[in-house]
């Protein structure tokens, strides 16, 4: 088990121009599993997870992982909805992270390629990443988040604009990534995908977190009513 977690939230809040986004949020997370977070539109499920992450500046509240915090950050990655390509080839993306942290190039350069097989980009190597199809960049962005070995990753709506096909591809990744014990935190809209995966529910309304608990009990019978609102699929405020 990671030594990371329990990862606990107290009070924890971020703010902008003095509007609280997201907060204030009780929350503790334990080691294993995948956590999927839901809620309407605008409930605050991305900030939520940037400031879970340590991305999003804590206004207030206490956020503490189980170790040192800056230790915690160093085994740590996050994917985003639309992933950044930099304009370099597919091969170099993925080694970006391990030449940030010394790694020689040529050493990197195998583990990237290593990467590349295993999410099905092979024989994509040196091909521009800028040129790749929505659902390559997502690859590319998992394999450049899982290519550092984290313990935990956030994964925000990383399927969102993505066919079918892809979605399955993807969720097949990270179910082996949770397989090989990494801790996943899974922003979504789509309720087939949080069935799918989720062995716990966070459940955002207006940026607070309304209700959580293990996925089955949860989405099978959520105690709020804005839950229960949200799965019949009703518009919540």
């Amino acid at each position: 088990m990671s030594d990371l977690f329990p990862l606990c939230a107290r009070g924890a809040e971020t703010r902008r121009r003095g509007r609280v986004l997201v907060g204030p949020v009780d929350l503790t997370l334990e080691a294993g599993g995948v956590t999927v977070v839901i809620g309407p539109n605008g409930s605050g499920k991305t900030t939520l997870l940037r400031l879970l992450h340590g991305t999003a500046r804590l206004s207030a509240g206490t956020l503490d992982w189980a170790c040192d915090t800056e230790e915690a950050r160093k085994h740590l990655g996050f994917v985003f909805q639309r992933p950044v390509m930099l304009r370099r080839s597919v091969v170099q993306n993925i080694a970006y992270p391990l030449r940030l942290r010394g790694v020689g190039r040529a050493k990197a350069r195998g583990q990237a390629a290593e990467w590349a097989a295993r999410v099905g980009l092979g024989q994509m190597l040196d091909r521009p990443a800028t040129g790749l199809s929505g659902g390559e960049m997502q690859k590319l962005a998992l394999a450049r988040a899982f290519i550092t070995a984290p313990r935990a990753v956030f994964l925000d709506e990383p399927t969102a604009a993505l066919d079918g096909a892809a979605t399955r591809e993807i969720e097949a990744l990270m179910q082996e990534a949770k397989e090989d014990g990494v801790r996943l935190i899974l922003a979504t809209h789509d309720m087939g995908q949080a069935r799918r995966l989720a062995d716990d529910v966070v459940f955002l309304h207006q940026g607070r977190v309304a209700e959580t608990g293990p996925a089955e009990a949860f989405l099978a019978g959520p105690e709020t009513a804005a839950a229960q609102a949200f799965l019949r699929g009703d518009i919540v405020e």
